[in-house]
């Protein structure tokens, strides 16, 4: 298959100069980017997905939000809704889509919202909100119009954007020298043990600009499964018979680290709606089994499935090392422009 898109590089390069060009009328300022008297974080990639964006956002919620009013403003991709949404009582996956349903169910105290078009999002939010001190933008890192203050680039350990070309050839959305935005460039999806000599080598792949930190993480994975109503802790779930789904970008890692050769594994597209049929295939496979899914295909299968048996694993942002200095870096830009 990489030997195959290597014959899409003259399309790449297409799409390469497309983006040049509209990055650089960005930059001119013949088209406008819009910015705002608040601190606005920017989460996001150059790639196309599976950087792990939902642990990155949910790991600045915990961060920021005992100290600051916090909301997180998403598109909410695949949602069945347009416009505006604020979340509130009533709202499902469907109305939010999947990542943003999830931020809301797990933080009750923060603002939730989606809106395709950020800059009306962050004029809602601020007309909306009382005291509103911090917005935090999930999957905004080509979205120029609105100019955030401080851009957070993920890239996985696995699929750095050095080694990639952009669409079609390769999964980049626009050239690597966008990363040049990024106040921070965090490394993803690291090896538990990745030694200094390993990270010196990836820095020197990625070749951040002056100034520019990079941070390596790793997937922390809960030691429970939940369901609605109870949990498994994982030595014991390593013995029950299960169904493990998963619909995400890069699902090997998670299929590895909770099923055994026994188990019927299933991958599906990343936000993939589940049909009818499909559910009635899955209740069909767990007859004696349960079922274990991620926490973002749980918040889409939730009222689907029996509650006794859907089970979902959690997972976090786990610094390897200098996490103090990522954390100092974002209360900085905080502080500094919260009363901007």
């Amino acid at each position: 298959m990489r030997f195959l898109r290597k014959f899409l590089l003259p399309f790449s390069l297409l799409y390469w100069l497309v983006m040049l060009v509209r990055n650089l009328l960005y930059n001119t300022g013949v088209f406008k980017s819009y910015t705002f008297k608040l601190p606005v974080i920017a989460v996001g990639n150059l790639s196309t997905g599976g950087t792990g964006k939902t642990p990155q956002t949910e790991y600045l919620i915990r961060l920021l939000s005992d100290r600051y009013k916090t909301a997180t403003l998403s598109r909410g991709y695949k949602r069945k809704s347009e416009g505006f949404v604020l979340a509130e009582a009533n709202v499902t996956a469907d109305i939010l889509g999947d990542e943003p349903y999830q931020f809301y169910s797990k933080f009750p105290h923060i603002t939730v919202a989606v809106d395709a078009n950020r800059k009306n999002g962050i004029e809602q939010l601020q007309r909306l909100v009382p005291g509103l001190q911090v917005v935090l933008l999930d999957d905004a890192y080509q979205h120029r119009r609105v100019k955030a203050g401080f851009y957070i680039l993920l890239t996985p350990y696995n699929d750095l954007y050095a080694n990639d070309y952009v669409l079609p050839a390769g999964n980049l959305r626009e050239g690597r020298s966008g990363a040049a935005r990024a106040a921070v460039i965090v490394v993803t999806k690291c090896p538990p043990n990745l030694s200094e000599t390993q990270q010196k080598a990836v820095v020197n792949k990625l070749k951040p600009k002056k100034g520019q930190s990079v941070y390596f993480t790793a997937i922390g994975y809960d030691d429970h499964v939940f369901s609605e109503t109870g949990k498994i802790s994982m030595q014991q779930l390593k013995d029950k018979p299960k169904v493990v789904i998963a619909g995400i970008a890069r699902p090997k890692p998670f299929f590895d680290h909770v099923a055994n050769a026994t188990d019927v594994c299933r991958a599906y597209p990343d936000h993939h709606d589940f049909t009818d049929a499909e559910v009635a295939e899955l209740i069909a496979l767990s007859k004696d089994k349960i079922i274990v899914t991620t926490e973002k295909d749980y918040v889409r299968l939730k009222g689907k499935l029996p509650t006794d048996k859907l089970f979902f694993l959690s997972i976090k942002t786990v610094f390897l090392n200098d996490g103090d200095e990522f954390d100092r870096s974002v209360l900085h830009y905080v502080e500094a422009n919260i009363f901007a």
